[in-house]
């Protein structure tokens, strides 16, 4: 009795372990699986791809650039010594405040009519200082590339004047206006559609990778065996499999019947032609 009892709690303990051996991922299989659906993979990829462009063609805003070009003056001279250079590339940092300033930008809103704050003004322009240089680059970001262009000329011109007027030093110059942009400068398309086509690809193999994992039903002998811990003596064929098989070879010999024949009769044909002709 003890001894029955032993061998049954080993049996179902052995099955247990084969359970949970099947319940860990296998990294191989889920392989397979996505390598059985690379083409499924791919198309959803570029299907997601061309949606987010479409998506971000027709319903993000676009957003235009328009830039200005200032250059920092110690002296009302053509020439200009190494000192005042020095004192020039200094200058910019102050200028780069001065141009963010609040006097400023509420005099650009002022002038312009803009139907903005100087704050949300401010969160469009991008003020720039090339190394060594004592050049300023005024950018402007806008949803209209015509008021883009107004807004850095009008912003270009009022700080230049205010930077004048408050340091006492020589005024900036302008010596590039904006120009009216043909571009967008964002969203981008590509990066839509590279985006689109990522998450394309990770959906689809996430969704392809749970339903591996998800899947606990047996397919062939193997299944028996890493699920059910049981060895397999014989398996039955499946019918629509033996009746396919069937019917294939009745269909070849059927084919084969039917060539005897036509091959018979013209050789039958053939024989009564000469036998006419003699």
């Amino acid at each position: 009795m003890l001894t029955a009892a032993k061998t049954t709690i080993e049996k179902e303990t052995r099955i247990m372990g084969k359970m949970q051996e099947a319940d860990e991922i296998d990294l191989l299989e889920l392989f397979y699986a996505l390598k059985k659906r690379i083409l499924l993979i791919i198309l959803i990829g570029l299907l997601f791809g061309c949606l987010s462009s479409v998506y971000t063609r027709l319903f993000v805003a676009p957003v235009y650039t328009s830039s200005a070009t200032m250059l920092v003056l110690t002296k009302e001279t053509t020439l200009a010594s190494v000192a005042d250079l020095q004192i020039g590339t200094q200058l910019t940092s102050d200028y780069s405040v001065l141009i963010n300033s609040r006097p400023v930008l509420q005099a650009v809103v002022d002038n312009l009519g803009l139907d903005m704050n100087y704050k949300t003004l401010r969160s469009s322009i991008t003020v720039t200082n090339p190394e060594d240089t004592r050049i300023l680059q005024l950018s402007v970001n806008n949803g209209d590339a015509e008021l883009a262009k107004q807004i850095v000329d009008e912003l270009a011109a009022v700080s230049s004047e205010y930077i004048g007027d408050q340091m006492e030093v020589v005024p900036p110059k302008i010596i590039e206006e904006g120009e009216i942009p043909t571009s967008r400068t964002s969203p981008s398309m590509s990066r839509a559609a590279m985006m689109g086509v990522l998450a394309g690809v990770v959906l689809t193999c996430g969704i392809i990778c749970v339903m591996t994992i998800m899947d606990d039903t047996i397919k062939n002998e193997e299944d028996i065996t890493k699920y059910l811990g049981i060895s397999t003596l014989s398996s039955v064929p499946d019918r629509r499999d033996y009746i396919n098989v069937k019917k294939s070879r009745r269909e070849n010999q059927e084919g084969r019947e039917r060539r005897l024949a036509e091959s018979g009769s013209t050789e039958t044909r053939s024989r009564e032609r000469r036998e006419r002709r003699s």
